[in-house]
């Protein structure tokens, strides 16, 4: 769309050159005569090509906006006055005496079309949140028959009871049952929790998760529109349909001038063709029309626009939905995600306690020299932990991943596991349950170290709070703005994050589809204005429903592409720097809207001929040129509005 509107410009503009020079109008205006045989029937012809090609886009809109949307907008305060315009100047050609409007007709459909590739050009695009949603799943699923051989077939073909075999690494096709195996699935990117999780038979599992080193054999039990991802898809489309239908503040301003525009110009028609003739009365009303839609407020908005999202993007904000952006000078209520938005989705060591006679530095060697043959999260922790500590490794070897329980080698001939609390209770083996527990209820996660079945003692670890994180919060509170998280991680984690970050409300175990009827509830029935920061999968409904929704830029590319706004640097503090911007931005447009339409309030009733006995009345040559002056005005303007207007000192 975007290059069809520069196409459409370009071309009218250069067709609108010859209108001008054969404009009564325009010549009179700079003292020149320039007729000949045919040349009004030349004016005709290159002015309805402008009409129609220019103006096919407002056209299209206008329809729409009546039709489907049930709310006039830019698209029909634009439609009106060309339409009324090009109806009236071709009465004049062929039927009746009286000023043609092509000049005006074919300048306001050029600087329209200039205004919307600007303000097009501003903005990232449309979204391809459910496209990149359907890419998740896998396209084939290894089938298993009654004598347990395997065929590879399309997902489509699976049903409800069939079998299929998941090998490591893979993703999971359907949302199923666990039938025989172990593993450890990560479901991060769609259920929110952070920690990768245990599964064996009899458990429950989501299409889409990623399997670990174990082998599953699965029974589907959902297909189709039925699993957790399709009905994902769905709560995303239902939510980005009902925002779509959202009005900007140009299209609020627009709507209002079509409706004083339309009135005015009724009013104008019946009263002058009672005071004097119809043909009078016609070019009056078209006057009003016309005028009422000025030329500066097609480009007082995207200028506007423009500006303010190339700020935007010099600060790591990556504007995707204007309209939607304008909402946050008046959020009321900020709702983040947990794992990879207020914290980092990494891992990191809280606490480090070695049983008796055993040092500190030891049991953090022993741990990272096993743990760096991993790729799990939490090995990734100790493996950090260690490096910075400037650790050297000991001698590996023998390692086995014991699927949901932890691991086993020998570290210089000794046997060694790394092991989850669940396993020490298999094992027997006791434990600081007083401590354990305190870390728990806490939200860490510990893990064992133990060496020739003596315990080394343990490692809690927990997923790093972003440093910007309560600076944030701590901004917002003194805004008087709600600070929220919404989580599918545990209760106890989420808890833990909540009170050390101060935030006003906690909610935790939430999943994707109950994370937008959240979102719903906080909007308090459209009372209150909601944003919603996440990074993940499972927060893309809920960005979705949310009046604005963020994207951390280190997410998922579902969450960029259901976002309206990105987070480049994946700093929380930029959620300030949007509020301050999408402010500043609304005070240029009331500036600019006050310019491009305030002479319009004066212009209109003159224009109806409310002094026309005191000899004042607006003809198209002096709203033309007042027309013009507005333009520039609000281009200079646009250009005022600074980078010191949305960075505070207290957001970064």
């Amino acid at each position: 769309m975007i290059e069809d509107f520069k196409k459409r410009f370009w071309v009218s503009l250069i067709a609108s050159i010859p209108i001008s020079l054969l404009s009564p109008m325009f010549q009179n205006l700079f003292n020149y005569q320039l007729t000949f045989t045919g040349s009004n029937i030349l004016l005709f012809a290159l002015a309805s090509f402008v009409f129609f090609y220019g103006g096919k886009s407002f056209l299209s809109g206008a329809k729409k906006e009546i039709l489907k949307d049930h709310t006039p907008g830019m698209m029909t305060l634009i439609s009106l006055a060309i339409v009324a315009s090009y109806v009236y100047s071709s009465l004049t050609t062929f039927f009746i005496t009286g000023s043609d409007f092509y000049f005006e007709l074919a300048t306001l459909i050029v600087v329209m079309l200039l205004g919307h590739w600007i303000e097009m050009r501003s903005q990232m695009g449309a979204s391809k949140a459910l496209e990149e949603l359907i890419e998740l799943m896998p396209n084939e699923a290894h089938k298993l028959d009654d004598a347990g051989n395997t065929t590879d077939v399309s997902v489509e073909e699976l049903k409800p009871e069939d079998y299929i075999l998941v090998k490591s690494g893979e993703k999971i096709p359907l949302d199923g049952e666990i039938l025989k195996g172990e593993s450890t699935l990560d479901e991060s990117m769609l259920t929110g929790e952070s920690v990768p999780i245990d599964k064996k038979s009899g458990d429950g599992v989501i299409g889409g998760a990623i399997n670990g080193n174990g082998v599953l054999t699965i029974k589907v039990e959902k297909v189709g529109s039925d699993t957790y991802l399709a009905q994902v898809v769905e709560l995303v489309k239902n939510a980005q349909a009902t925002k779509s239908r959202a009005q900007g503040f140009a299209d609020v301003a627009a709507k209002w001038l079509f409706y004083i525009a339309l009135g005015t110009g009724l009013l104008t028609l019946a009263y002058w063709i009672t005071a004097a003739d119809f043909e009078f009365a016609l070019e009056r009303m078209v006057t009003v029309l016309i005028i009422a839609c000025p030329h500066a407020l097609g480009l007082a908005m995207p200028l506007v626009s423009s500006v303010s999202t190339s700020i935007a993007a010099r600060e790591g904000l990556l504007i995707r939905n204007r309209t939607q952006f304008e909402i946050a000078r008046s959020i009321d209520k900020v709702v983040f995600d947990k794992t990879g938005t207020l914290t980092e989705g990494q891992f990191g060591v809280d606490a480090i306690l070695p049983t008796k006679g055993i040092l500190d530095e030891d049991l953090l060697q022993l741990a990272y020299s096993v743990e760096s043959q991993s790729d799990h999260p939490i090995a990734k922790g100790i493996v950090r932990k260690g490096e910075e500590e400037n650790l050297s490794k000991l001698s590996v070897t023998e390692y086995e991943n014991l699927a949901g329980r932890g691991l086993n080698a020998k570290v210089e001939g000794e046997k060694v596991s790394i092991v989850s609390p669940g396993t020490m209770k298999e094992r027997n083996l006791s434990f600081d349950k007083k401590t354990f527990d305190q870390f728990s209820q806490d939200g860490k996660t510990v893990v064992f170290v133990i060496k020739e079945n003596t315990l080394q003692g343990m490692i809690a670890l927990s997923d790093r709070i972003r440093s910007s994180a309560l600076q944030t919060i701590q901004l917002l509170n003194e805004r008087g703005i709600e600070s929220i998280m919404i989580t599918g991680d545990n209760e106890k984690v989420a808890n833990s994050v909540g009170k050390e970050l101060g935030l006003t409300h906690v909610f935790a175990e939430v999943l994707p589809n109950e994370k937008s009827e959240k979102i719903k509830q906080l909007k308090e029935n459209g009372t209150m204005k909601v944003a919603m920061v996440g990074d993940g999968i499972n927060d893309a409904p809920a960005l979705a429903e949310a009046d604005i929704g963020i994207a951390i830029g280190a997410g998922t590319d579902v969450a960029i592409e259901t976002a309206d706004i990105v987070l480049v640097n994946s700093d929380p503090r930029d959620v300030i720097n949007i509020i301050n911007l999408s402010k500043a931005t609304y005070k240029k447009n009331i500036q600019n809207l006050i310019w491009a339409a305030g002479y319009n309030i004066i212009a209109i009733p003159l224009a109806a001929g409310v002094l026309i006995n005191q000899g004042i009345v607006v003809t198209p040559a002096i709203g033309a040129a007042v027309m013009s002056l507005s333009t520039v005005i609000v281009a200079i303007n646009a250009r005022l509005l600074k980078v010191d207007d949305i960075t505070t000192k207290d957001a970064k």
